[in-house]
């Protein structure tokens, strides 16, 4: 491309190497959960929310199991500030739930900040100022002395004023585009604020070192943020929080990774809605954190409802391949995929598996309110006998022997090929029971009568083509004397080569299905399956489309 060359590095080392969090392979407990949604998430809205759309998206947050929710920026609107009266006003705030507000390091939106507070019980109130090299030179156009004094002086005003104001306080700093900022200075102004501060046990307090705008891999911000962790002074008094925006793509990572380098908390949106690409997705952290057997503490269970409400209270749409709440993401239309996933959930059955080990589903979809037959196994042009078979034996009771699987796996594909389009479980099975059930022409037997002597005796009415015949022949069984009834009298050349049957209801009156594949002199298979309460009904009616289906060259 061209231009490349306008282009540079502007993110800032450590000036020690940070690289411990590189030799932990997991996350081992769930961080502090911060939801941004009503503040971050809602500002990046083209159409901002309502105030009774905020409520209820409280409300699913709350639901959903955040203890910390960031309701907004007071300051900046009268929505932002009714909407937290609303809140302190109705009684809306549960008790185990912690409201945060965010402002500028101004005194005067600070002021309001706390005036927007009145009458809450608790609240993290977070001020912030950028701190950047980009910023200071080009924005602010400050020395880093100046900068440093303008978050000392919001970090004094916040204590003053919680001071004065009656409710539990407690406080949140971010340097604001801490990935651009140089990590010494970074440190060094966050270690004034806790000068200020001068956090307890029992009055810890929040540095939030947010990736404002992604300029580096994921191991240099954790490499940054684990330099601060071990610097940072007052550290087993301070609650580290990232914020990672998704500039690169890497926003999981950068929070992942981040934790690993020392974070105790992650502040982000339901499926990473904010600015330009938006904030890190609290829905794939947690559940990334669930799929390695660690508890999240936000409960997920009913995903498709969440996605729901997501869409209505933000007019966002959830990408169909967006993790874990994407329509899509457990689909596999593959036919290789299909095969392993039916064998995977076969086997766990059978083995009685404790733990999900599945091929290609990372987690249970069924644990997500999600549906194996609905969701998972999904018929198109790109499928195989797996999925096909997988479909008509959990919707239908059909257990196909495995080259008729493949068989109808070909002729599923074929039409779907041709309608492109994906075909639901319901015309799959209309597909099967055309193609292969109880098919009666050219041949139809309208009698049997069979006695035993030597064997089997078949007395055989057979109509072809409009042509009725009583035929005689023996056998080792019923199904054998018919096969030579019908091969003695049209000459018919075949083998029978597969028979498989199974009763479709556990009772007495239950209907039976049988299986038959015969195969011509030049070695091609032919399917018939057959379903009556008679079992020997049921596999002469197999056997009967299976000869049809090779006259009309079916398979």
């Amino acid at each position: 491309m061209k231009n490349v060359s306008k282009y540079t590095r502007q993110y800032f080392m450590p000036p020690v190497e940070c690289m411990d969090w590189a030799k932990k392979d997991h996350i081992d407990k769930a961080p502090i959960w911060c939801s941004v949604d009503l503040r971050d998430g809602n500002q990046a809205l083209i159409v901002p929310m309502s105030l009774e759309q905020k409520i209820s998206f409280f409300k699913l947050l709350v639901k959903v199991g955040f203890k910390e929710i960031e309701v907004g920026f007071p300051a900046a609107s009268d929505t932002e500030y009714q909407f937290l009266r609303a809140l302190i006003e109705q009684d809306l705030i549960p008790n185990d739930v912690t409201i945060q507000v965010l402002t500028q390091a101004r005194e005067h939106i600070i002021r309001k900040t706390f005036d927007a507070l009145k009458g809450a019980k608790k609240a993290v109130v977070h001020v912030y100022n950028s701190t950047s090299l980009a910023q200071r030179e080009q924005v602010f156009h400050k020395s880093k002395e100046e900068i440093k004094k303008i978050a000392v002086d919001g970090a004094a005003l916040l204590k003053k004023l919680a001071d004065e104001t009656e409710g539990n306080f407690a406080f949140e700093y971010s340097p604001e585009s801490f990935t651009g900022t140089e990590p010494e200075y970074a440190l060094e102004v966050c270690n004034a604020v806790l000068d200020v501060w001068q956090p307890t046990r029992d009055n810890k307090v929040i540095i939030n070192l947010p990736s404002t705008v992604q300029h580096s891999m994921p191991h240099v911000y954790a490499s940054q943020v684990e330099y601060m962790s071990k610097n940072m002074k007052y550290r087993e008094n301070v609650l580290i929080s990232l914020h990672p925006h998704n500039d690169r793509g890497s926003g999981i990572s950068d929070a992942e990774m981040g934790i690993l380098a020392g974070a105790d908390r992650i502040e982000g949106t339901l499926f990473g809605n904010g600015e330009r690409t938006g904030n890190v997705d609290i829905v794939t952290l947690a559940m990334n954190m669930y799929s390695q057997g660690v508890d999240p503490e936000l409960d997920f269970s009913n995903m498709l409802e969440i996605c729901e409400e997501y869409e209505k209270y933000t007019g966002m749409k959830i990408d169909m391949r967006s993790p874990y709440g994407g329509a899509l993401v457990f689909a596999a239309f593959s036919g290789s995929h299909q095969d392993a996933i039916a064998k995977g959930m076969k086997y766990r059955e059978e083995e009685e598996r404790e733990h999900w080990t599945v091929p290609y589903l990372p987690i249970d979809p069924t644990d997500i309110g999600r549906h194996y037959e609905a969701d998972v196994i999904r018929i198109n042009s790109q499928s195989g006998k797996g999925g096909v078979g997988y479909i008509l034996e959990q919707y239908y009771g059909l257990n196909l022997p495995a080259k008729m699987r493949e068989a109808m796996g070909y002729a599923t594909k074929a039409v779907s090929d041709e309608k492109h389009k994906e075909l639901l479980p319901d015309e799959i099975f209309e597909l099967f029971k055309t193609r292969y059930e109880d098919r009666i022409a050219p041949f139809n037997i309208t009698e049997m009568h069979f006695k035993q002597h030597n064997g089997i005796i078949a007395e055989v009415t057979v109509d072809y083509n409009g042509d009725r015949k009583v035929v005689i022949a023996s056998g080792n069984g019923r199904l054998n004397a018919v096969s030579n009834a019908l091969k003695k009298q049209f000459r018919l050349e075949y083998d029978l080569v597969v028979y498989q049957e199974h009763a479709l209801e556990a009772s007495s009156s239950s209907r039976a299905i049988a299986y038959v594949g015969i195969r011509d002199k030049e070695g091609k298979l032919f399917w018939g399956a057959g379903l009556d309460q008679d079992i020997i009904r049921a596999s002469i009616n197999a056997l009967l489309t299976a000869i049809n289906n090779q006259m009309l060259d079916i398979r």
